[in-house]
């Protein structure tokens, strides 16, 4: 299992609305998605961040799928490139099943 960090950082707030708005326009491809196990849309506290989490099942699914021209189209999304990094998820609790 693996999880991938994914940051985007611009100078000036990300607009609440504006990241949720994107999180509810892409939700559809990831439902489903072969290999991934979660994934959230999330804003930092002080609005100067926004960050994407993925659960990957397998390493290699994960770290494949962050391809060149996926990372042009989101940093043109978000309007900043991304600083993506990759965690070895050595321990997992799930508790959406209870």
């Amino acid at each position: 299992m693996i999880g991938v960090l994914v940051t985007f950082s611009q100078t000036e707030k990300f607009d609440r609305s504006t990241v949720a708005k994107i999180a509810d326009d892409l939700r559809g491809p990831f439902e489903g998605m072969a290999g991934l196990r979660f994934k959230s849309f999330m804003l930092d506290e002080d609005g100067m961040q926004a960050r994407n989490f993925y659960v990957w099942d397998d390493e290699e699914k994960g770290r494949s799928f962050f391809t060149e021209e996926l990372v042009d189209k989101v940093a043109g999304i978000y309007g900043a490139p991304p600083k993506i990094e990759y965690l070895d998820i050595v321990g997992f609790v799930d508790n959406s099943g209870t």
